[in-house]
């Protein structure tokens, strides 16, 4: 099976166009202020494409160990299934060492606000009630900001959720769709094993037959050579019946 028609090969490329963009979009995200909206949104988006990738590099080591069992039946060698591994190994790697920048920056970024949100709350501690006010309003905004953040994140989590659940449910059915595939195919070379079978039998019958008349009419005469032929004639229409009609 040649690389372009090799599934592998054809997942592979998807999944590599996946890490190309990750990869731009991380250092992106390198490039932008820590205290930007911009880095927050792109820190999420970048999670989520870690998660995704790492999953269907995942479901592509299931598809390698499947070959593994019997790589004849699907025309490959152990050098190809070795470098296929190497492949979703160095893959893993990539995705992972992205993952772990976005995480601890992330980390980082939290440990910061935390600092911020120290100091804020010794400057609501000062007794001039006018700036207490504006500290309360400003924690109150704060609040309203988080809680809306944290509810467009589920929002999205849900989102990827469901379409995790629709791409896993499409790769199922595309896998019945091949299991049914390949048992019409066995079933259809059984057939033609059979009848291959049945008309090497009928060809001996017949060489058989054309031995004997051959040996008839070198002894018969001619009357008798006659009657053989018409006798012979008749038992091939009784054979060709049996055989062919029956």
């Amino acid at each position: 099976m040649s690389s372009a028609q090799d599934p592998f090969y054809i997942v592979k490329e998807e999944i590599q166009e996946s890490i190309d963009k990750l990869q731009s979009s991380f250092h992106q995200w390198e490039r932008i202020s820590s205290d930007s909206g911009e880095q927050v949104r792109l820190t999420k988006e970048l999670l989520a494409a870690c998660e995704s990738i790492e999953w269907q590099v995942d479901e592509l080591d299931k598809a390698i160990s499947v070959a593994a069992r019997d790589p004849s039946w699907y025309g490959i060698d152990e050098a190809e299934l070795e470098k296929r591994r190497r492949w979703t190994s160095t893959a893993r790697t990539q995705v992972g060492n992205v993952k772990k920048a976005v995480v601890a920056g992330k980390e980082l970024n939290l440990s910061g606000t935390a600092s911020v949100n120290g100091m804020h709350r010794e400057l609501m501690r000062m007794p001039d009630a006018q700036q207490t006010d504006k500290s309360n309003q400003y924690t109150q905004d704060n609040d309203d900001f988080i809680q809306s953040e944290s509810d467009r994140q589920m929002l999205l989590i849900k989102q990827q959720d469901d379409e995790l659940d629709e791409l896993s449910a499409s790769v199922e059915r595309i896998g019945g769709v091949g299991l049914t595939i390949h048992e019409e195919l066995l079933a259809q070379e059984r057939i033609i094993d059979d009848l291959d079978t049945e008309m090497d039998t009928t060809s001996n019958r017949l060489d058989f037959v054309q031995k004997k008349v051959a040996m008839v009419m070198k002894k018969a005469s001619a009357k008798g050579q006659l009657m053989m032929i018409v006798f012979l004639v008749v038992l091939f229409i009784i054979l060709f019946v049996l055989v062919f009609l029956t």
